[in-house]
């Protein structure tokens, strides 16, 4: 639908504009001139200056000669036959006037337009002298009197494009400007990614390395240390690797984040055997139910809900054997009812935990996660002395 200033249709401005520029003369016609003549030479111009009121976006140019033309012609024709014309008449002049001032850009079909106006009001009065027969009826000071007015029409059309090209000027530069905003926000947020990404890989994954490292020499010489110990070091050196890969992806995505495809699978509900094998091995008991009650395979889950799951799982169970070292671990992943729900809960601690152990941040990376996905977290003590957390995860939004 078209509209004008984003306010409302074109086609209601223009019928206002209609009724505003044509009425006032057919009012006044009667107290000037009741002729035949002086009415039809009215209503003839009206009806093409109705028409070019119309094309007046499109054609400005076309639209002020051909008005004017008919203005001239209409006056003529009513000064022959004896008859004159409301001096409002004038009216829907103006108002071409204003539009060729308002919406013609170009300053030569300007000039031309006004110059052809010149040309048509002179050649008007020459005719008007030769046809008219009483001086009453011929031009004279009545019609410079009448078109004195008219530059000023044009000279506020024109107004009216300066200012529309000023207020256009203006928002480019603000959008510009908006846009500058945003991408210097951008270049320094990657800046920092890059800053983090080199005091991780500095400090983090320096100190990964070479935990690896001692665990694969160790590895090397376990011929000389005892079974458990053994397992202790072959579980390390399993964990480090991955934890060195998952940094790994992580420093990449802080560099790039368009390059954040990681190189190596992203955990899932189907790795959590291999996880709780770690458990054991490094000294943990647990208990685990999982399953669905639709039959639906867990590993057949939405993908970022099976590892919002795992990192919950793996988060837990590290905060049990800081916290809780030697208590028993329930465990217990349920697909119900287009959810899934993660609970895992630990007894009371068998020895005195590890002192300092962790940052603090785990609840919270676990309730984020949880959250992102319009799920919810409930984490806290037990009755005898456990803690529980219990994540519940719906499907719809992650497979959306």
């Amino acid at each position: 639908m078209n509209v004008v200033d984003g306010k409302g249709p074109r086609w209601v401005a223009d019928a206002g504009l209609v009724a505003l520029t044509f009425l006032p003369p057919l009012l006044s016609q009667p107290y000037v001139d009741t002729s035949g003549s002086a009415w039809s030479s009215l209503i003839g111009y009206e009806a093409v200056a109705a028409v070019v009121l119309g094309l007046r976006r499109r054609w400005p140019v076309t639209a002020f000669v051909t008005g004017f033309g008919a203005l001239v012609a209409a006056l003529v024709v009513s000064a022959g036959e004896g008859a004159k014309l409301t001096p409002l008449a004038f009216v829907p002049l103006a108002v071409l006037l204003y539009n060729l001032g308002s919406r013609c850009p170009s300053w030569p079909r300007t000039v031309s337009a006004l110059l052809g106006g010149g040309v048509l009001g002179l050649l008007g009065l020459w005719v008007n002298r030769m046809t008219a027969g009483a001086s009453e009826f011929r031009g004279g000071l009545d019609v410079v009197a009448a078109l004195a007015p008219m530059p000023l029409a044009w000279a506020m059309g024109f107004a009216s494009r300066t200012q529309r090209a000023l207020l256009a000027t203006a928002e480019l530069r603000a959008a510009e400007a908006s846009r500058a905003r945003r991408l210097e926000a951008a270049q320094a947020a990657q800046r920092e990614r890059a800053r983090i990404a080199r005091e991780m890989h500095d400090v983090v994954a320096h100190s990964l390395t070479l935990l690896v490292v001692h665990a694969e020499a160790l590895r090397a010489r376990g011929g000389e240390l005892p079974d458990w110990a053994r397992t202790q070091v072959d579980g390390l050196a399993a964990a480090g690797r991955q934890s060195g890969g998952e940094l790994r992806d992580l420093l990449r995505m802080l560099r790039d984040p368009a390059d954040a495809a990681p190189l190596q699978p992203v955990p899932g509900l189907g790795e959590l055997g291999a996880l709780l094998d770690s458990h054991r091995a490094a000294g943990g008991t647990v208990e685990v139910r999982m399953g669905t009650t639709t039959g639906t395979v867990l590993e057949s889950l939405p993908t970022p809900v099976q590892t919002a799951g795992y990192r919950i799982v793996q988060e837990a169970l590290a905060n049990a054997r800081r916290h809780a070292p030697g208590a028993p671990v329930r465990l217990t992943v349920d697909g119900t009812a287009g959810r899934l729900r993660c609970e895992v809960e630990n007894s009371r601690a068998a020895r005195r935990g590890t002192a300092g152990a962790g940052i603090g941040l785990g609840l919270v990376s676990m309730r984020e996660r949880v959250s992102a996905l319009g799920g919810e977290l409930t984490a806290g003590p037990t009755g005898d002395g456990g803690f529980r957390v219990v994540a519940t995860m719906p499907l719809e939004m992650a497979g959306a």
